[in-house]
């Protein structure tokens, strides 16, 4: 299930990250994620220790620096408009660098700029040491309801096949002499996504009756494959807890 884009996101190692159940390290990105987002926006030195325990945690999963930083470019867009809020929010200014900026905006700028990475930071590492269909177990054994799960492993599986599908088309085109690209072949791009948009609504009416067919009946069989005992969650929720503590600490001496 998913294998394609387990491939781009999963890093295949044994390291002790890799080894912990699936709903422990889900349950512990949610409670980092927490703690980074508590910490106030003024407390630099404890969002570099945030930083600190994350880049550990690299380390001890065999993750290397490399295969995160490339991953983590997807925040791009957001980087740029959090670079963007100290030239158009309003307030009082100051002077860096010659320029007029929003003391406000360079603040909301920070605020954006840390949290949004330490928490990117963290969701690539559960995904670099666990499988896709493993964080769709720990998910259900976390309680979330079944017919969530269920979808995002349509979707998983299903992101790969319309992935297909377009390349299959493409070469198509490609055969017939023919590449849209530019804005004025815009016309054709549009046909290619409506032919795709029609081919995958046809292959998930197709994939519906098959499982009706088979004795679907609204729910998937249960992907729960077990618990984990007291020394997993212990290891699972160190890195959380010094998270949590350094939270708090920032609040107390603020």
């Amino acid at each position: 299930m998913g294998a394609g884009h387990v491939g781009g996101l999963y890093h295949d190692a044994d390291g002790p990250l890799h080894r912990l159940p699936a709903h422990v390290k889900t349950a512990a990105l949610l409670a980092f994620v927490v703690a980074v987002v508590a910490t106030p926006r003024e407390a630099f030195w404890a969002f570099g220790a945030h930083a600190i325990l994350l880049v550990g945690l690299w380390a001890i999963g065999r993750i290397p620096p490399g295969f995160v930083g490339k991953r983590m470019l997807i925040e791009t867009p957001f980087l740029l408009f959090a670079i963007a809020l100290p030239f158009v929010a309003r307030g009082p200014r100051v002077e860096v660098l010659g320029m007029a900026l929003s003391s406000d905006g360079l603040w909301a700028a920070w605020n954006i700029l840390a949290k949004a990475t330490l928490g990117l930071g963290a969701t690539l590492t559960l995904a670099a040491t666990t499988p896709l269909p493993s964080i769709i177990r720990g998910l259900e054994r976390l309680r979330v309801p079944r017919v969530i799960t269920s979808v995002a492993a349509f979707m998983i599986r299903y992101l790969d096949l319309l992935a297909d599908e377009l390349h299959r088309m493409k070469i198509a085109r490609l055969s017939r002499g023919y590449d849209p690209r530019w804005l004025w072949q815009a016309r054709a791009i549009a046909a290619t996504a409506g032919t795709l948009f029609i081919r995958a609504f046809e292959r998930g009416e197709r994939v519906y009756l098959a499982m009706v067919s088979r004795g679907y009946a609204g729910s998937m069989p249960s992907l729960d494959s077990g618990g984990a005992g007291a020394g997993e969650w212990t290891r699972g929720l160190a890195v959380p807890v010094l998270a949590a503590s350094v939270a708090s600490g920032a609040w107390l001496l603020r």
